[in-house]
């Protein structure tokens, strides 16, 4: 079963904040260094690392391509790791490098740039369960009480509270065949639906999608304090390695 991965990485990256910005040398997140790295170098190691993964396919912003191609390629097989460009959201960036794959491809597994704590065993539990049933997700529990409301000119009011036990926080990586997510986009196109992530515009064909517990490590970096979380994990995980 040949599996492809897809990493939107063409984010501006406005939440990080001026200051860790210019710190950084960069708004963008994804390109910020993370023990001596780009966060997206680290993301891309992960998924190096399966031998399950037969292409991955970094979406990044049109004027950047040529040199993350050169960066990718002083460390990895350029025919492996793949430079397309994305789009002006995180749906056209997915859709664009979808479109470069083929039906060769049995799955597709979308996961954020800026993920870069994700383990391998994870990675490979939510490869098995999309294999067996076709879309597969991981997710973790919602641990805070979480409110519906509505909102006002200046006042937000609770309208209900929503059981906790019937809810998960979506992560990524999130894996489907790959006939079933090109559908996905070509009815979410059609019908001018924006998704906040792959699941569900899957969701939107009656389809149900399994969900694979993640961890609280598996932490979506967009403002300053992830990158000392990340910082710390990345680190964890060297000495685990080591030991």
């Amino acid at each position: 079963m040949k599996i492809a991965v897809i990493l939107p990485a063409a984010g501006l990256g406005t939440r990080m904040g001026k200051a860790t910005a210019e710190k950084a040398g960069t708004s963008r997140k994804q390109f910020m260094l993370l023990d001596g790295s780009p966060i997206l170098m680290h993301t891309v190691r992960k998924f190096v690392a399966s031998d399950r993964v037969g292409v991955i396919v970094i979406a990044v912003r049109g004027e950047d391509t040529e040199w993350v191609r050169e960066m990718l390629a002083e460390e990895f097989e350029s025919g492996r790791v793949r430079v397309v460009a994305g789009g002006n959201s995180r749906q056209e960036s997915v859709e664009n490098a979808l479109s470069s794959l083929g039906p060769e491809y049995s799955l597709v597994a979308v996961h954020d740039a800026v993920r870069p704590c994700i383990d391998l065993a994870t990675i490979h539990k939510v490869f098995d369960e999309a294999a067996e049933t076709g879309a597969a997700i991981v997710a973790v529990p919602a641990v805070d009480t979480v409110k519906q409301v509505t909102r006002g000119t200046t006042q937000v009011r609770v309208r209900a509270t929503l059981p906790r036990e019937k809810l998960v926080m979506a992560q990524t990586p999130q894996v489907f065949r790959y006939d079933l997510l090109v559908r996905a986009f070509e009815s979410a196109r059609q019908d001018g639906f924006i998704g906040t992530d792959e699941s569900s515009m899957v969701e939107r064909l009656d389809v149900e999608v399994s969900v694979v517990p993640g961890s609280d490590r598996n932490i979506k970096i967009t403002k300053p304090g992830d990158m000392e979380l990340a910082h710390l994990f990345l680190r964890e995980e060297a000495r685990g390695a080591r030991s």
